[in-house]
């Protein structure tokens, strides 16, 4: 069965434009021109990917992203900002909101494609065992992509997932910034070095009590990252 997009923009060129790709790549495409239509739908619909737009009428996408993240039903949906803004402050808050990605008009066909392929394939790439993993107060269901801090559920995002189960399968080592990139965007070619940053910061404001004195994810200075198993 194709995969599900539901494009997100008020730009009706931007969405015939992004319909017709994804169709020719096999994907089956669905538009909201705002953001209270697109709630709706993803509350009704099946959706594998959403790629949204910054600057919506009515309801932002920013504002949708955060609601998106912040229900259970939807925490895990992939989500690709799209926005003519390119600044560092706008792409910074896009990811901090949620977004497993940002691109930025005038795009590329070929690179937006290339970037819903990569986000969906890291969704898909789930451990083969169902095991659970727990670390202090923290249990992660490595099948059903779930983790709890002390009893309490928290909404991470598939790619804040596998960074997470990824520092944590390797406890104790670091690793940098390109090494992470590597390990958990695998190929993808249009990722940041800042966009590791950011989802660290996002994966401590879930799980760590103080994210400013962090008791799992730690930095080693000028080194990298590290998940502390000494606790």
């Amino acid at each position: 069965m194709a995969k599900k997009v539901l494009i997100v923009d008020d730009e009706k060129d931007i969405v015939d434009l992004i319909t017709y790709n994804l169709k020719k790549e096999g994907f089956a495409a669905d538009s909201a021109p705002d953001g209270e239509t697109a709630l709706a739908k993803i509350k009704k619909g099946n959706y594998d990917l959403v790629i949204l737009d910054l600057m919506l009428p009515g309801l932002q996408g920013i504002e949708l992203c955060r609601i998106i993240r912040n229900d259970p039903a939807t925490s895990s949906l992939p989500v690709i900002m799209l926005t003519a803004k390119g600044g560092e402050v706008d792409k910074v808050l896009g990811l901090e909101m949620g977004a497993d990605d940002y691109i930025t008009k005038p795009f590329s066909p070929r690179e937006l494609v290339a970037r819903v392929n990569a986000v969906l394939r890291r969704v898909e790439e789930r451990p083969a065992s169902a095991r659970i993993i727990k670390e202090g107060g923290l249990v992660i269901d490595k099948d059903a992509y779930a983790v709890t801090r002390k009893g309490i559920p928290l909404k991470l995002s598939a790619t804040e997932f596998r960074l997470l189960l990824y520092l944590v399968e390797r406890k104790g080592r670091v690793f940098n910034r390109e090494q992470l990139l590597n390990a958990v965007w695998s190929d993808e070619a249009f990722v940041e070095p800042r966009t590791v940053d950011v989802h660290i910061r996002r994966l401590r404001a879930q799980i760590e009590e103080n994210p400013s004195s962090p008791r799992y994810i730690k930095t080693m200075r000028g080194a990298g990252y590290f998940f502390d198993g000494k606790q």
